[in-house]
């Protein structure tokens, strides 16, 4: 039996959509927050390891709201 849901193309409702106001206010509420939590976890990880991690801590907060920000959309 052959998967008939491979390659079917995407219902128009599905299509992807440019992101809007709502999206950006959401992502500013969880940036805002996430910012004092990667701060932190930035110092911890510099005082253990003795050198300054890889990514800093607006870079981290920031990657942690773009991934959490779309889950709300999609739930």
């Amino acid at each position: 039996m052959s998967d008939q849901t491979a390659n079917t193309p995407v219902p128009a409702g599905h299509a992807h959509r440019a992101p809007r106001a709502e999206f950006y206010a959401y992502f500013a509420v969880i940036l805002a927050f996430a910012v004092p939590f990667a701060l932190l976890g930035w110092v911890v990880q510099a005082l253990r390891h003795g050198r300054l991690p890889k990514q800093g801590p607006l870079a981290a907060a920031w990657a942690d709201a773009g991934a959490i920000t779309p889950l709300i959309f999609r739930a």
